[in-house]
């Protein structure tokens, strides 16, 4: 892997997998396919199916196909169409969240404001719409679960009614102008004291939004856990509480625990279907973080099916 792309928290992957000859592993999220090539590499005849949407992803995919040959398959679909791929019995399946650093190095992509690009955002440029026709023709309450909610912004009011106001002006189409519109309507005094840019927040909850990042993820939950053998391994690597808290909530529930505080279901109608690996989520050691700065914040949990 090349400087800036490498698999994030491989080493606790790789041990909670302990690939040996002849397993086979899904690989829901490929991305740079650094998780894959690793599990390829880490045992005779082991197997891996992946799947990503981005088409340049796809493209990327090649060289493992030359190298691993049939060991080796990609599928091009969203993992939240997992459920209808007739592909399962799997030893082990990974989903590593967010975008990927191929994904956000990819200027033309519009995922960052670092660089002038258009507005897109998408995953897959191949379906919806770009972010920036997705700003112009939402409702106030969209823009609102964006912003608020996916993005987790204080100042949403604001925020929201800055980007209302840009419609039909140019503002929304390109990077560097939208991020203006956010921190044009953050108070100078947070602009200041903040240590992320002001506009950090809405583009995140932008994205997630126009990919529909969080019900991909809700829907591709229990399909890759029913997709496992007995015994099967599921690690998932997430970077913000977004993705953390479903992910959470799915673990507690496949081991037969409240999923939060106001979870009050009796234990006599909780199925304990899985045992968990991870009490706490395992976070990236001083060596990995400094080495690649993007794994700060992931949070790895994973769960052994029964």
């Amino acid at each position: 892997m090349t400087a800036g792309h490498q698999p994030v928290m491989l080493r606790e992957v790789l041990e909670l997998f302990a690939p040996r000859t002849g397993r086979r592993y899904l690989d829901c999220t490929f991305g740079g396919g650094g998780h894959t090539r690793a599990l390829l590499l880490a045992a005779a005849d082991v197997n891996v199916v992946a799947l990503d949407r981005d088409p340049v992803a796809v493209e990327r995919s090649g060289a493992l196909r030359a190298e691993f040959g049939e060991r080796f398959e990609l599928i091009d679909s969203d993992f939240g169409r997992l459920a209808d791929l007739a592909v399962e019995g799997f030893d082990g399946a990974l989903m590593d969240l967010g975008v990927s650093s191929f994904q956000l190095d990819d200027v033309a992509r519009g995922f960052s404001f670092r660089s002038d690009a258009p507005v897109d955002m998408r995953m897959d440029p191949r379906t919806g719409v770009p972010a920036s026709r997705w700003l112009e023709t939402a409702t106030e309450e969209m823009l609102v679960r964006a912003v608020r909610d996916f993005g987790e912004e204080l100042h949403w009011k604001r925020v929201v009614r800055a980007l209302l106001a840009a419609r039909g002006t140019g503002r929304l189409a390109r990077t560097t102008t939208l991020a203006g519109v956010v921190a044009e309507a953050i108070p100078a005094r947070d602009r200041h004291q903040s240590k992320i840019h002001p506009a950090t927040r809405t583009f995140q909850g932008l994205r997630i939004a126009v990919n529909d990042e969080l019900g991909a993820l809700e829907r591709a939950l229990p399909a890759a856990f029913a997709k496992l053998k007995a015994g099967g391994v599921f690690v998932v690597v997430s970077f913000h509480s977004l993705e953390d808290r479903p992910v959470k909530q799915y673990f507690r529930r496949l081991c037969g625990l409240p999923e939060n505080a106001d979870d009050a279901t009796p234990q006599d109608f909780r199925t304990r279907v899985a045992e968990a690996l991870t009490r706490r989520p395992l976070t990236p050691g001083d060596a990995e973080i400094a080495a690649n700065p993007r794994s700060r914040s992931a949070k790895l949990r994973a769960v052994r099916k029964l």
